[in-house]
């Protein structure tokens, strides 16, 4: 199906907000305090903090730059703020009051009228009426000065970039990183905003996609600093429908507490710390009231920092499970109790969070697994895993390498526990919910576990224990191999995968994506066609991984018109009449040539390929063919519905009617990744050779070569003529076939016109047929 990478607007539909919506605003904050900020309504926002540090501070920023909606709905830049004034309501608690020294600040970064980078720093108890936690602030922006006085240097109101409103905690030292005796809890509300005077409207985007048959991934570690409704607003307007698969996260949500000289998760604590659990609250009732379907998603993953010791997994020489993200997360070791028990605790409390917000509870266990690190060792060796492994279990320094009985018999074990856990927190999810009923799905990540690198890796982590039905869905993801090309890799891990574990395809999700670079087009292609192969698969439902990585790069899909539909409809029958020597062939171009003054030619060759008319009146010999041409275009709806034809002229691989043989044409090189291989015929020679994709091969026809004169096996021959190998043909080897082909074509015109008269007389009927186009 087709998609764009959209850029900008151009020409679709805008509308207008308020300059300073509450739904635009975000919120900063460094680790390890937590802050989240959530429209609460039309004109107010509000904002729940956790302090850990004497340092901590948070920022409250509006950004005349929209860098994060998606092109097609974001707000229109505007520096200018010249006239405006912004208005509000504050009221908070637990913050530094506004008539305090380190009492909030409004920081506008942006030039001055030289064009100078510039930081201005404005009290807003200079502009406030009221007390220091209850004031109506009023900020024009003309009349702006910043320090301490409300005389200082004014600000330059026409080169803004950001406001960042300053939030820190009672007994603030900057830059300090002491820990507050015990977390301080906070919250801020900016009510009745109000932008007045000039400039006070911001033009926005206003697309609404058609809704297309997929749905949208979200992860919380990535969109903390987001209103919920914001996220709402991109995905309905994308066309995103049904599901909202939404990750926790590993870094964000929960509640941590001073220990050792590091912040770490506190079991004992609830399992969502207060910012969070005003976020998810307000995000799972915004998906509800849009008729959308949350997902809440789960991992076995924590950043490191924040993860105790004892519940990670661990390398046989004791090294902890590390990802690749910067900073890294750490793995949590299904045979820990106390690991286990926390994440069943986080189960619970977003079922909660879900059923109270009137959603259906909906979870997924995401990637559960033993991390096998970059030199291929399985961490399954931490205390509590070694414990529960034997107490003294065989070490497996390399997965790739042979292993030994008990090795094996090791990784089944591992496997049985990864099972049980999984199943222990699906029962405190459904636990949680009861007495509605809770889906429960798992997510695996293919590549990993089924890598033909550790082929043993899957007694461990795709264990039988998951076998249907002991989820309500599994869900599957293959990105890495789907980017790279790796398709054999891909058709065999879900082969395997659906041999081992049962789900039926009406029973799988597919996850989609993800880029993680940047407007790589190459690579949404990719994802693009992985979608429409899991859609074919006849998959439950399709996520896109991930809206920031839709609004990042403006990825659009774009659903197929229903009335274009029947236009693509191709009958995969012959013509049924021969077509004679008096039948017409006329390969054709599209060469634009343009003449100059002086008479000079310049061409453009429009068409790689020539497309192929043909005129088959001729070859109606008789009133009976005569009627059976009339049925078939009857049959076909005129030009609507599309047929092969034999050419006469140009229907082999080996020269234009000779007999094939497999070595007939160079298909493509092997690379040990490429498994499919588009039929090719090549006409000329060298690289002025014109190159045309054979869609409509015989079946029965066509023969293979890889890299010898053997017939070659193992493969299959897939719609629109591509040979798919069952292993991608080594690398170096040349890929040939031979095949005999037919072309596909449609009659050129609604309408036959014979005369009977004149087709007695001997004048044969003119039935013009056109070439389709199917692949390039």
């Amino acid at each position: 199906m087709a998609f764009w990478l959209a850029t900008a607007r151009e020409g679709q539909e805008t509308d207008w907000i308020q300059r300073f919506d509450p739904r635009f605003w975000t919120i900063d904050f460094p680790r390890p305090m937590m802050a989240s900020v959530v429209a609460s309504a039309p004109d107010a926002l509000r904002v729940d903090a956790v302090f850990m540090t004497e340092g901590d501070l948070a920022g409250l920023i509006w950004s005349s730059e929209d860098l994060l909606d998606h092109p097609l709905l974001a707000y229109r830049t505007d520096r200018d703020y010249t006239g405006a004034t912004l208005s509000f309501r504050w009221r908070s608690s637990g913050v530094v009051a506004l008539d305090a020294v380190n009492g909030p600040t409004l920081t506008v970064e942006g030039r001055d009228a030289a064009g100078t980078a510039r930081t201005w720093y404005v009290r807003l108890w200079n502009y406030a009426q009221g007390t220091g936690s209850d004031a109506q602030v009023s900020l024009p922006f003309r009349e702006l000065a910043a320090g301490w006085a409300a005389y200082g240097e004014a600000v330059h109101p026409a080169a803004i970039d950001r406001l960042f409103i300053s939030l820190v905690a009672p007994g603030y030292v900057a830059g300090s990183s002491t820990p507050l005796p015990a977390p301080a809890e906070a919250w801020v509300e900016l009510t009745g905003i109000a932008c007045t005077g000039a400039r006070c409207i911001l033009e926005i985007g206003d697309v609404v996609v058609p809704p297309h048959g997929l749905a949208c991934a979200t992860a919380y570690d990535d969109a903390c600093n987001q209103t919920p409704q914001r996220l709402l607003r991109n995905l309905i307007g994308l066309g995103y429908r049904g599901s909202v698969l939404h990750y926790l996260g590993m870094s964000h949500f929960f509640r941590l507490s001073a220990q050792a000289g590091a912040f770490l998760v506190d079991p004992a604590a609830p399992a969502f710390c207060t910012p969070a659990v005003r976020w998810h609250r307000a995000y799972f009732a915004a998906c509800t009231e849009a008729g959308l379907s949350p997902i809440a998603s789960l991992s076995y993953e924590l950043l490191a920092q924040h993860c105790p010791d004892a519940w990670q997994q661990r390398a046989h020489d004791g090294a902890p499970a590390r990802t690749g993200w910067d900073p890294p997360s750490a793995l949590l070791s299904p045979a820990s109790s106390a690991a286990m028990a926390w994440l069943q605790k986080v189960g619970a409390a977003a079922a909660t969070m879900l059923r109270e917000a009137g959603a259906a509870v909906r979870f997924q266990i995401g990637e559960p697994w033993w991390w096998v690190d970059g030199q291929r060792r399985i961490c399954l060796y931490d205390d509590a895993a070694k414990a529960a492994l034997g107490g003294n279990p065989p070490v497996i320094a390399d997965l790739a390498a042979p292993l030994t009985a008990p090795q094996k018999a090791l990784l089944d074990q591992a496997g049985a526990l990864l099972a049980a856990s999984t199943a222990a927190l699906r029962d405190a999810v459904r636990a949680a919910a009861a007495p509605q009923a809770a889906e429960v799905l798992l997510l695996s990540f293919l590549p990993t576990v089924l890598d033909p690198a550790t082929p043993e890796a899957l007694r461990a982590n795709l264990p039988t224990g998951w076998a249907s039905p002991a989820f309500d869905r599994l869900q599957l993801e293959d990105y890495d191999w789907l980017t790279a090309g790796k398709s054999a890799l891909r058709r065999a891990a879900y082969a395997l995968a659906n041999d081992r574990l049962g789900y039926p395809p009406a029973e799988q999700d597919y996850l989609a994506g993800f880029v993680p670079a940047g407007r790589e087009p190459d690579l949404w292609l990719a994802i693009d066609e992985g979608i429409d192969e899991a859609q074919a698969r006849s998959a439950h439902e399709v996520f896109v991984w991930a809206l920031p990585q839709v609004c990042r790069d403006g990825f659009v899909r774009l659903p197929t018109p229903q009335e274009d539909s029947p236009m693509q409809a191709f009958d995969d029958i012959a013509y049924p009449l021969a077509l004679g020597r008096d039948a017409t062939v006329i390969p054709e171009f599209s060469t634009s040539v343009s003449v100059t003054a002086s008479g000079f030619e310049r061409r453009n060759s429009l068409w790689s390929n020539a497309r192929l008319r043909f005129d088959v009146g001729p070859g109606i010999r008789s009133e009976l063919e005569l009627g059976e041409l009339i049925a078939f275009f009857r049959a076909r709806r005129g030009a609507a519905r599309g047929f092969r034809l034999r050419d006469p002229t140009d229907f082999s691989s080996s020269g234009m009617t000779g007999t094939p043989t497999p070595a007939d044409q160079l298909l493509g090189i092997g690379d040990d990744v490429t498994a499919s291989y588009p039929l090719v015929k090549r006409y000329g020679e060298g690289a002025e050779a014109q190159l045309r994709r054979i869609t409509r091969p015989l079946a029965e026809s066509v023969l293979v070569q890889v890299g010898s004169s053997v017939l070659a096996t193992g493969w299959t021959l897939d719609p629109l003529g591509v040979v798919t190998f069952q292993t991608p043909p080594a690398s170096g080897v040349e890929v040939r076939a031979g095949f005999l082909f037919d072309v596909p074509v449609r009659f050129a015109e609604d309408s036959l016109q014979v005369s009977g008269s004149s087709f007695a007389a001997g004048e044969a009927p003119s039935v013009p047929v056109v070439e389709v186009r199917e692949a390039s």
